[in-house]
Order: C-alpha cells, then sequence, then structure tokens
C-alpha cells in the first residue's frame, strides 16, 4: 500500500471515529467506544462561562480559527469543530522559531473567536501561556484543556471560557468540540480544587443544541444492522447506477453513520468523501426557496391565499394573474411540467468568453447573451398556457415563479436571503448556490459529461438547464451543499424551527409546511411527502405516514420521518457521465432509507 493511500485511510479513521465506518463495524467495539465517549464527556467540565458563551451562538457573526500549539489530536479536535462552523487551522510550528508569538496574533486580526488547544506539558511554557492572555485582551478566546489538571493553575486570571478534560484521548478531542458547539451538554463540575479560582464545584451545565457526532449505539441502533446500507451502496457503485455515494443518517439528534462510497467519477481518481460538494438539483426547492417562503409567511409578507399577479407585476396580464400561492406551493397551479430552453439557444446567443454583451455565465467558457432570462425564458414562462390547474402537475416552473415573488418582497436575491437567514446563522458553511465561487473544483463532485448542450464535464455548476442559462441561482435547482449541512438543516425541521439555541420558525409554520396540505395529492407546501398509496411504496416500503423532504434528478434525496427521530440524507451524482435510470430501477435510496429503518426498529425491540 502506498503512503499517500495509508495516509488517507488514517485520516478517515480519525475523522469519522465517532460514526460508523470501515474503521468500526462492530457491535462489541462500538459498545467499548461508547463507554470511552461517556467517559470523556463525564470528566470534562465547562469554566468560565459566566456570560454563557458557550454553547457557541450567533455563528454568522463569528469567524472562527484553532491555533494548533502541538496537540496530539488536533487532527480530531478540528475535524470536529468544522461539523459546526468553518473554522480556520493554524498551526503555530512555522512561527516556532521565534521567542514569542506576536506574528501569530497580528495573523488572527480577521478573527473574533480564538480557540486554542492546550495540555498539562504546553501550559508549562510561558511562550504559551503569554501568547493565550495576550490574545484573549483582543480576541473571545476559547480555551480547551486536556491533561490531570494542574494546567489550570496557569490560568487563574483568565476570563474566558475553558472546557477542561481529564482525559488526553482521542475520543476526549472530539468530545470537547462538541461541548463548545452544544453536541453534547457540559454536566460536570470540579470534584477538587485545582487553584483559589478553580475549585471545588466550580463548573457551568448548558443544554444539548446542535447535533451530536457518536456511534449507533449512543442511539440504540446496533452498528452491524447497518451493514445492508454498505452493501446496498456498494451494489449501486457496481451497478453502474453512479459513481459514487454519501449516506448520513442521524438518529433522535446524533448522527450516528456518516460514509462515502465510490469516486467522483468512474475514472476513480478522486475517491469521494463525507465532506463533499453536491448538486442537489430539485432539492433546492425545498431547502432554499420554500424555507424563504415559510419566513415570509410567519412575517405577514407573503400570503398564502394572494395571487401570483399582487406579487409579480409583469405576470398581472399573463394566465398566472389570478391563480394563488398556495396552489403554486402544491404543484396545484396547472403549469406544464418542464420547458427545455436549452433547445432555443441558438448562434449568436452563447459565448465562449464573457463580455458586456455575454454576461451569465453558465459553464466553463459557456456564457449566455444579456437578457436571455428576462426577455425570453421568463416571458415564456409568464405566458405559458394554463392547461391542469386544481390537479397535481408537478412542474419546475412552479418554484420560478415562488424565486420571483420572494425576491420581490425581501427586496433581496435569493441567493443572498438564503445564506445570511439560514445557512450562515446554522453553521452550514458548504452550502449555497454557485460553489464554483468558493470552492476547488476538487471539493465539488462533478455531474454529467455534457456533450450536447455546454460542450464540457460540469464541475460546480447546475446540471439543470434552465437553472443554468438563469446563471445558476433559481428557485428549483442551483443550491450545493455537503452531507452534513443537510443534516443540520433537516435537524432544524425535525426540531419545529430550533436549532443551535436560535428559533428559525414556528413550529406551527413548520408543521403546516411539512404535512399533507393537498386534497388532491400527497403533497405539503413545497414538501414532498409519504404517499398513501401503498402500492408506490415512496419514500420506501417502510417510511411512516409522518415522513416529509424531497429527491434530487442529480440523485439526491432528504427524508426526515418524525416517528423514529430520523434523518437521512442520500447524495450521489448518478447523472455522470451521462444521465443512468439505474439508480431508480435498482431501487437504491429506497432500499437504504428501509435498510436503516430496520436497524432503528429492531433496536427498539
Amino acid at each position: 500500500m502506498n503512503k499517500n493511500k495509508l495516509t488517507g485511510i488514517i485520516a478517515l479513521c480519525v475523522t469519522v471515529i465517532f460514526t460508523m465506518s470501515a474503521c468500526a463495524q462492530d457491535h462489541k467495539q462500538n459498545e467499548n467506544r461508547l463507554k470511552n465517549i461517556n467517559v470523556a464527556a463525564n470528566s470534562s467540565v465547562l469554566l468560565n462561562n459566566q456570560d454563557s458563551f458557550i454553547p457557541v451562538t450567533k455563528l454568522a457573526e463569528k469567524k472562527f480559527t484553532s491555533i494548533n500549539l502541538g496537540f496530539d489530536y488536533q487532527v480530531s479536535f478540528d475535524s470536529l469543530l468544522n461539523k459546526y462552523a468553518d473554522v480556520k487551522s493554524i498551526s503555530a510550528k512555522k512561527y516556532a522559531d521565534s521567542s514569542t508569538y506576536n506574528d501569530l496574533a497580528d495573523d488572527l486580526k480577521y478573527y473574533t473567536t480564538i480557540i486554542i488547544t492546550i495540555t498539562d506539558q504546553l501550559a508549562n511554557d510561558g511562550k504559551t501561556l503569554n501568547f493565550i492572555t495576550d490574545v484573549a485582551k483582543h480576541k473571545q478566546v476559547i480555551l480547551a484543556v486536556f491533561g490531570n489538571g494542574k494546567a489550570l493553575n496557569s490560568f487563574d486570571n483568565l476570563n474566558a471560557p475553558i472546557v477542561w478534560s481529564a482525559q488526553n484521548t482521542e475520543e476526549a478531542a472530539m468530545v470537547v468540540p462538541q461541548i463548545i458547539f452544544g453536541g453534547i451538554a457540559a454536566q460536570q463540575t470540579l470534584s477538587k480544587g485545582y487553584s483559589a479560582k478553580y475549585t471545588v464545584g466550580s463548573g457551568y451545565k448548558t443544554a444539548v443544541t446542535r447535533l451530536k457526532y457518536t456511534v449507533p449505539e449512543d442511539a440504540g441502533v446496533n452498528t452491524e444492522g447497518l451493514l445492508e446500507v454498505d452493501k446496498i451502496a456498494k451494489e449501486a457503485i457496481a451497478g453502474k447506477a453512479t459513481p459514487g455515494v454519501v449516506v448520513l443518517v442521524a438518529k433522535d439528534g446524533k448522527v450516528i453513520y456518516n460514509k462515502a462510497f465510490g469516486s467522483h467519477t468512474y475514472d476513480n481518481t478522486i475517491p469521494d468523501k463525507v465532506t463533499d460538494i453536491f448538486d442537489l438539483a430539485s432539492v433546492t426547492k425545498v431547502t432554499a426557496t420554500t424555507p424563504t417562503v415559510m419566513r415570509l409567511v410567519e412575517q405577514g409578507k407573503l400570503k398564502l391565499d394572494t395571487n401570483i399577479g399582487y406579487y409579480i407585476p409583469k405576470a398581472r396580464n399573463t394566465p398566472m394573474n389570478n391563480i394563488n400561492v398556495r396552489e403554486v406551493m402544491l404543484h396545484q397551479a396547472g403549469f406544464i411540467p418542464y420547458i427545455p430552453f436549452h433547445n432555443f439557444v441558438k448562434e449568436g446567443d452563447y459565448s465562449r468568453d464573457s463580455s458586456a454583451a455575454y454576461p451569465t455565465k453558465v459553464a466553463d467558457r459557456y456564457y449566455i447573451k444579456k437578457g436571455f432570462f428576462s426577455d425570453f425564458m421568463w416571458p415564456k414562462m409568464l405566458n405559458s398556457p394554463i392547461k391542469t390547474r386544481g390537479s397535481y402537475v408537478y412542474s419546475d416552473i412552479s418554484m420560478y415563479v415562488m424565486q420571483d415573488i420572494v425576491e420581490h418582497i425581501s427586496q433581496k436575491p435569493e441567493e443572498q436571503y438564503v445564506r445570511d437567514n439560514f445557512y450562515s446563522p446554522l453553521g452550514m458553511h458548504s452550502t449555497g448556490y454557485l460553489p464554483r465561487n468558493r470552492f476547488s473544483k476538487e471539493q465539488i463532485v462533478p455531474t454529467e459529461d455534457d456533450q450536447v448542450f455546454r460542450k464540457t464535464l460540469l464541475e460546480g455548476y447546475v446540471h439543470d438547464q434552465g437553472a443554468a442559462l438563469k446563471g445558476g441561482v433559481a428557485g428549483h435547482a442551483g443550491l450545493f451543499g455537503s452531507a452534513n449541512d443537510l443534516a443540520i438543516f433537516y435537524q432544524l425541521m425535525l426540531n419545529k424551527g430550533t436549532y443551535g439555541g436560535e428559533q428559525y420558525f414556528k413550529p406551527q409554520t413548520v408543521d403546516m409546511f411539512t404535512t399533507k396540505q393537498s386534497n388532491v395529492s400527497r403533497r405539503g407546501l413545497g414538501f414532498d411527502r409519504w404517499d398513501p398509496d401503498a402500492s408506490k411504496k415512496y419514500p420506501s416500503e417502510l417510511a411512516s405516514s409522518q415522513t416529509f423532504g424531497h429527491t434530487g434528478y442529480t440523485g439526491i434525496g432528504v427524508w426526515v420521518d418524525p416517528s423514529r427521530g430520523l434523518v437521512y440524507i442520500f447524495l450521489s451524482n448518478r447523472v455522470n457521465p451521462t444521465v443512468s435510470e439505474n439508480l431508480g430501477r435498482m431501487n437504491i435510496r429506497p432500499r437504504i432509507q428501509d435498510a436503516i429503518n430496520r436497524a432503528i426498529d429492531n433496536g427498539r425491540k
């Protein structure tokens, strides 16, 4: 085995030690690991939390960095931090030759919140202690201390929060970040005194506010019951249903399985990782546009029973004028399902280089002419025939319409609205539109090798042709994100609107949008749901009647089952290198969902 491959395996084991992985698939092993997790949690004490800074809130207002001063388990520590927020890791090693850490302190000027790991040994170093004292004067510092407690004596003059763990282990390094962000509650106080300040009984208690990352046994699920998920995922790849798969399972607010299979393409050059960013296709509808609608409805700015023309001036002299918003959200407005706009692009409408005349980037070396959406696509949608009003006909046009409505009301582009109101505050730092503006190609799983329309492999450009021609930001498609980010968002939905100590929606709003709202279909408002027709077995045979979520054309599925406390995320790129129907033919998404359901149900017996 070559060194790079071995390093990758070690990194995988380190970063997913708490979730089911190739490194831990044995029930007994994970029972022992859970004991170690609990020991680490029960030997950790939160100090100096008089301002209730821990668990951290208001993530959008903070910029985090984690300082590595030489802690043995820093990789694990930083990996867990990044489950909750975008935390930049900085190693102090390159500053080691200096007699002070002044240059390091200077490099922290753009960060608001500095997380520093330290051990008993490191606490004996005057240079390190001076650095911590100095930074704490100017920044919000969070100190993670590992060891027998002697180090605490060095911080009597520090008022910044300290999370102290009596353990100096891998598990402790993965528990402490969760205490910092609220995945694990701080419950202990000091059983003995360590200094004049840190006396017997010192310590603060907190509540769980975010997802916990742990082993299946922590949620009453036998690890071995989830091995069927591995088997089906591997079957999908072997059957050419998709080059790669990422599956995440959260049960009762605990992420118990998060695993990647296969590669970005069938060339096997880049293995899939749990942190990879996927084209979410129609999951955009319920992760971007629908929550925006929910927020505006709550604020009384958008009325579900008001007509489209009230909100969209251009719609007033079109067939859409009198249709109400509720009908649009239920896919009962009578819109035709789809308009193949890319088939209308002719020579002269696009260019291989950008310019004032061709400003809209559709893909690498493909720019559409100015006004193509506003002058051609949008009028064509507004004036499309209304044929099936009152019946359920799933239509992408519905969310083009809703995007325009919410942008009129909010007076902000949708990509900015969802980032500012949801993704940044929630810590969903990989989710958003136009990912190539923020991430490298290697972090984004490619979709189709499009040789018909754009003549290129789509890497970080939306697969949906209409959304692409609009510039990559549309109400029905264009969102990209990772499994962990989606787990955060759908845990928020499962929590009925609360996450990270903040309320994003009222419980009744979540209930209204996610429960059945139509008398002619299974749908909620925006959300897809369990189908009462047992012959359809949708979204899976064992899914409960409470299940809601959505699928995406690129091979995506997100489903929430409140009866089981379940969030199920399935990410794939089944359209690579070109569209394949094998994912549906092999019933991959439903079979994995039912393997998860069986594992949960067996744990209840």
